[in-house]
């Protein structure tokens, strides 16, 4: 669109948007009816006033005339001079060069006074308006030599212009300040229901209730329902999967026991591993289901350090065997509010994947606008674009796209991971690593005092 450009400079927030649509209006009007006044006040009255001068200059013009002497002619007009209230000097000794007109760069209606003047009388040499704002010196040339008149500016321009202005801009700002008043009231519980959903997306709970207009009200009893409703659906999936992690332990145990009592010889030794191995596998499915129930059921977010928990998951994963280093981790970084041993669980799950599929892997954090970003890279064979979205859904696994040479998994680490960055108001991004040529995977956690993070790149799944 044509005014697109405009969008860069115009307010991002409801307040200022607001203050915006209520001022640009009112400050239109009154430019509006302030160039309106000025034009009929500062130039039509005012050059309606300079005529009744010009008309007076020229009946003494031509008392003067009718006299031989300067001293004449001042005796002559005395009465005429102090009727029009004229302060005349004849003759004048110290004449301005012709055409000098002066005025104060502010004075709008001295210049209606000169063009008038100089239009009517023919012979006036030079006119001051700056020498005094109350006077008006005027020098005409005679035929008895050059002449100076003094008058009040009130007789060629209005007394006090400015009023109208003056009141008009005082109750603009009085009117402009009551009616943003109101409109805040308005405002805020609009705000109010934006920041309680923002928090919700962020996996925070706060308090909130719906007040303002019907409209809003609404808007705050639906948003509550789905609240609930959302909950109420973690919390029955939680207990489901619980649940049913839990019943299978038990036969789990009672399989692994048994296989442990079997003599040397009553089975064949491999069949017995092949089955000890089957178990296993089990007990590493429900673990990984008893992950995928916490994601979104851990504590509160607490004051955590980025930078120190991404270095203890790359310890966990240094104890347990595997390469990874800790690439890029800035100092100084403030507590963030997190959950920190879910994201502790997410960072852990991504590594591993890094170092099963791939030789080595690298770790960064980084604290960019409104986000913490948690980088996860390997040299392993990555995944392609077109199927990233499926290895970010449960139970899913591209054997075909990743190195089983370190076995496999059960295909919940990416979900976990994506889960816990979404209670985060965040999400998981697959891409592929420049540096190390494998895959690359950005944990994005939003921030609570920042904005949201910025749409998705391609190939990635938003929350």
């Amino acid at each position: 669109m044509t005014f697109r450009w405009l969008k860069r400079y115009l307010p991002t927030g409801i307040y200022g948007r607001a203050a915006l649509i209520l001022l640009l209006p009112i400050v239109t009007l009154q430019v509006v009816v302030s160039i309106v006044f000025i034009q009929r006040h500062f130039e039509d009255v005012t050059r309606q006033m300079s005529r009744g001068v010009v008309l007076d200059l020229e009946h003494l013009l031509g008392e003067i005339a009718e006299t031989d002497s300067p001293s004449e002619a001042l005796a002559h007009t005395a009465d005429l001079r102090r009727d029009l209230e004229l302060d005349v000097t004849l003759p004048l000794r110290d004449p301005a060069p012709r055409g000098t007109m002066r005025r104060l760069f502010y004075d709008v209606s001295g210049l209606t006074v000169i063009e008038t003047l100089t239009e009517e009388i023919p012979a006036v040499r030079a006119i001051d308006l700056a020498r005094s704002s109350r006077e008006v010196t005027v020098q005409i040339d005679t035929g008895l030599g050059p002449m100076e008149v003094v008058l009040s500016r009130r007789l060629v321009t209005a007394s006090n212009p400015h009023q109208f202005l003056v009141i008009m801009g005082v109750f603009g700002v009085l009117m402009t300040s009551v009616a943003f008043v109101y409109l805040r009231n308005q405002l805020r519980p609009v705000t109010r229901l934006a920041a309680a959903a923002e928090a919700f997306g962020q996996g925070r709970v706060v308090p909130y209730r719906p007040a303002g207009a019907r409209e809003v009200r609404a808007a705050g009893r639906a948003f509550l329902d789905m609240r609930a409703r959302i909950e109420r659906q973690i919390e029955q999936r939680t207990r489901m999967l619980s649940g049913i992690s839990h019943d299978l332990r038990t036969p789990l145990t009672r399989l692994r026991l048994g296989l442990s009592m079997l003599s040397e010889g009553a089975a064949d030794p491999e069949e017995v591993a092949a089955m000890e191995r089957d178990v296993a596998e089990m007990e590493a499915l429900i673990d990984a289901f008893l992950q995928f129930a916490r994601a979104e059921s851990e504590a509160e977010p607490e004051p955590t350090d980025p930078g120190a928990l991404a270095a203890r998951a790359v310890d966990k994963t240094r104890r347990s065997g595997g390469e990874v280093r800790l690439a890029f981790c800035p100092g100084g970084q403030s507590a963030l509010p997190l959950r920190a041993l879910a994201v502790e669980r997410a960072l852990g799950n991504l590594i591993g994947n890094a170092v099963r599929y791939g030789e080595r892997a690298e770790v960064s954090v980084a604290l960019e606008d409104g986000i913490v970003r948690f980088t996860v890279e390997d040299d392993g064979p990555g995944i392609p674009p077109d199927r990233r979205e499926e290895a970010l859904r449960p139970f899913a696994r591209l054997d075909a796209a990743r190195n089983q040479d370190r076995g496999t998994g059960v295909g919940l680490g990416l979900s976990i991971a994506q889960e816990i960055a979404r209670a985060h108001g965040g999400r998981l991004e697959l891409s592929r690593s420049d540096r190390l040529g494998g895959l690359r995977a950005d944990l994005i956690l939003a921030r609570p005092s920042g904005p949201a993070p910025p749409p998705a790149s391609q190939g990635a799944v938003p929350a």
